[in-house]
């Protein structure tokens, strides 16, 4: 599957088979993030792969949704100022999106979930033993969907692209 094909697929898959994940898929899938852009090449970037049942499970205290998920991947970030900026958000969203495209192209799916993180982001740094002066960024559950799911309707492009000038149509 190309870039394009993957993100043509990608979707917020909420539901999951039980089915196991090879363990190099996810090493797959966290090199994508890897390899994700990062300002200043800082890297202020981490990942935890969990495939332990009994952990992911008690993910569900924090969103209902994580039943029948085989694996979940943990984004952690260092949030530094490195005096040109603070690039660690933009860090964790490349790798972020890079590694759902990445597990879309291995024929599986994910959803993005931070805003439910933040409300239990202490709770769930003692859970993973994440070192004080990071941040559990978003966690990342990752399986083959339950069922088809297709990408939420998006704009079309003529009504979100301009050329040249806010306002002006883009030619054909």
């Amino acid at each position: 599957m190309d870039v394009f094909e993957a993100i043509e697929k990608r979707s917020s898959v909420r539901t999951f088979r039980p089915d196991p994940i090879p363990l190099e898929h996810l090493k797959k899938i966290v090199d994508a993030g890897r390899r994700a852009p990062s300002g200043g090449n800082f890297q202020l970037r981490e990942f935890i792969i969990m495939t332990d049942p009994t952990l992911i499970k008690q993910f569900n205290d924090v969103q209902p949704t994580f039943e029948n998920v085989p694996a979940v991947i943990a984004v952690i970030i260092e949030p530094l100022d490195v005096g040109r900026g603070s690039y660690w958000v933009q860090d964790a969203c490349a790798a972020m999106e890079n590694m759902w495209l990445a597990a879309v192209a291995l024929g599986y799916g994910s959803r993005w979930v931070e805003g439910t993180v933040r409300k239990k982001e202490d709770w769930l740094r003692g859970l993973l033993g994440i070192p004080k002066g990071k941040r559990l960024w978003a966690l990342m559950p990752i399986g083959v969907p339950a069922a088809p799911k297709a990408q939420a309707k998006k704009a079309e492009l003529k009504d979100i692209v301009f050329q040249n000038r806010y306002g002006q149509a883009m030619g054909a």
